[in-house]
């Protein structure tokens, strides 16, 4: 059967996943009665709770004749490393943009993935049924788009649709029938090359996807570059630089149909598939037949530009609330993750029992947090921190920046101008983008960005939109403030009373709820101040003998201000750590005991510490 490989790129809430269920239930997947989950290519527990896609996956539908595998991307640029491992994998793409919001950061950046790989790409114009949509300006940004990328005339030369993924329609121009996406289907058969492959040559192909599956063990899914796979047939396993890693043999043979994986017997170049049966290969390996000498090119990927600590939670409660709480468990879990994605990358720390994590962003690695806390692990973080280098002429020492497109209401483009400015922001373009809005483009560290997402939430009173892209090593921006407020921490073991807290909550915001359990070192709130204070938050009022002449006054406590992992790793500064349980996340101070929290602030300062060799 003829076919096609494509992959569907965007930028993040643009539509990819909903237009994914349209070409499903029009290429006849469902029955008519048939209830399926919204977004169905979702199935990942935190895919369906945050609405977005985390991980790639392939689907398969066929139309007239034509078998079209298709895979869907993430939008979020802290997984790129998906996006450019797919990209691999396929021969052509269709590029969806938003009919308002038009090209954002991540549209540049998947798009100049693909232009580089020399894919044609389709355009889709998506959710042209917005009141706000402006099809033909968008149009036209596209095409800028396209030509500051450096595309080829070929490139130019795309073919594009005005499309409503929602509502399952798809036309060459604004006033076609909005029927269905027919026009899609028929463009993509038109459009898309069919694989240029070696039928005759010995089997081969590159691991682009690493899943675990209960039954069948480790699953890699890619697309056969030559060759013909046949269940049972002895392979070996090829790394980058040549060498052998494994032989083995393919127990299992997958294809895919509709949201399933179908075994098959045999499968020919061109196609995807997923393979079972290898214990050791992972990505990008070369997995190939016995006579294969040299390994098929893989893809480099983007360095990470972030990274955080992960430690055992060394804390009096630890071990209370999770199941897996040894260095070895953690250190097994996240050499697990580096093999699936490789984004991600693991070292030992010089701390005890610690892992440096680096990926690409704060999304990344607190998906990676919060997967790994779903599972029953307990661990500790330290504050993001980005990853500098050396400039290999000058010596100079350089930063990640980011490129940042804000689109705000007019009324707050004061606030965010300020505080992006004190974290090092270069303004780069400021334009009305209609509405009583304002675009705005800076240029900025990476390290200005952690943390500042919910303030700017705050600052525009969740009406603004912020997009950010990794730009590239620039010199350093220099020092940048902190944060101002202090910590009120707790000096005593126990748990919390209403009591206590009453009389702390004007010292400052606190983040616990009476009866929660709490030692001492443990951040209980945010001080109103600039600086650390211990506060007793467990006492209990004196009770006597003597009768009240009336009730006492009844104890209103302030709603405490609950901290969400993504929240809480952007809070806390270098003194302190985030403890992570399955079912609660904790701020603490990395030295629990005061003396030596002294101790190491005057060994951060440079000064003289009692008792130790200056």
């Amino acid at each position: 059967m003829p076919m096609r490989n494509l992959a569907i790129i965007a930028h993040v809430d643009h539509g990819k996943t909903t237009l994914v269920d349209q070409l499903l239930k029009q290429a006849g997947t469902f029955r008519e009665n048939q209830q399926v989950a919204e977004r169905a290519m979702d199935r990942n527990d935190l895919e369906r709770e945050r609405g977005i896609t985390i991980l790639a996956k392939c689907t398969a539908v066929e139309w007239k004749g034509v078998k079209l595998n298709i895979v869907d991307t993430p939008g979020h640029a802290d997984f790129g490393g998906e996006v450019e491992r797919i990209l691999s994998m396929v021969d052509g793409c269709v590029l969806l943009v938003d009919a308002a919001e038009g090209v954002l950061p991540q549209t540049k950046f998947v798009l100049g993935k693909a232009l580089a790989r020399g894919i044609r790409p389709i355009v889709l114009v998506n959710k042209v049924d917005r009141q706000d949509a402006r099809p033909h300006e968008v149009h036209d940004e596209i095409f800028d788009l396209f030509a500051n990328l450096g595309a080829n005339d070929e490139q130019l030369d795309f073919p594009m649709l005005f499309a409503s993924g929602r509502q399952g329609w798809a036309d060459e121009t604004m006033d076609g029938p909005r029927r269905n996406l027919d026009a899609m289907f028929d463009l993509i058969i038109r459009h898309v090359p069919e694989p240029k492959v070696a039928l005759d040559a010995p089997f081969a192909m590159n691991a682009s996807i690493l899943e675990y599956d209960n039954f069948l063990g480790r699953i890699l899914t890619g697309r056969i570059e030559q060759g013909t796979a046949r269940v049972n047939m002895p392979v070996k396993v090829l790394r980058a630089d040549g060498t052998q890693v494994e032989t083995g043999r393919l127990t299992k043979l997958l294809t895919f149909r509709g949201l399933e994986r179908i075994p098959v017997d045999e499968a020919v170049a061109g196609d995807i598939i997923a393979i079972a049966g290898l214990s050791d290969s992972t990505i990008p390996d070369t997995i190939c037949a016995p006579e294969q000498a040299t390994p098929l090119p893989a893809v480099p990927v983007d360095p990470p530009t972030l990274a955080m600590t992960f430690r055992v939670n060394d804390g009096p409660l630890g071990g209370r609330e999770g199941k897996k709480v040894t260095s070895r468990q953690i250190r097994d879990r996240l050499e697990r993750e580096t093999e699936g994605n490789v984004a991600i990358k693991v070292t030992v720390s010089t701390e005890t029992d610690a892992f440096e994590v680096a990926g690409r962003g704060e999304l990344q690695l607190g998906v990676l947090i919060e997967t790994m806390r779903r599972e029953g692990f307990e661990l500790t973080i330290g504050r993001p921190r980005v990853l500098m280098r050396e400039n290999p002429e000058t010596g100079a020492k350089e930063e990640p920046f980011e490129e940042v497109l804000v689109d705000v209401d007019d009324a707050y483009t004061g606030v965010v101008v300020e505080k992006l400015s004190i974290r090092k922001a270069q303004m780069q373009d400021m334009r009305p983008s209609g509405g009583g809005k304002t675009r705005l483009t800076f240029l900025m560290p990476s390290r200005g960005l952690i943390g500042y997402h919910s303030e700017f939430l705050t600052d525009t009173r969740g009406t603004g939109i912020m997009n950010r892209l990794f730009h590239g090593y620039l010199p350093w921006a220099g020092v940048m403030e902190g944060r101002r407020n202090g910590s009120l921490i707790s000096n005593v073991d126990g748990e919390t009373t209403q009591y206590a807290l009453f009389a702390l909550q004007e010292r400052g915001t606190l983040f616990v709820d009476p009866g929660a359990k709490v030692y001492v070192g443990l951040i209980i709130g945010e001080n109103s101040r600039g600086d650390d204070l211990e506060v007793n938050p467990v006492k209990e009022k004196k009770l006597t003998n003597i009768r009240a002449a009336g009730k006492d006054d009844a104890l209103l406590l302030i709603p405490p201000r609950k901290l969400t992992l993504e929240q809480a790793i952007a809070y806390i500064e270098d003194d302190e750590l985030v403890e992570v349980t399955p079912s609660v996340v904790r701020l603490r101070k990395r030295h629990l005991d005061p003396n030596e929290r002294k101790r190491a602030s005057r060994r951060a300062e440079g000064l003289p510490v009692k008792g130790e060799a200056a």
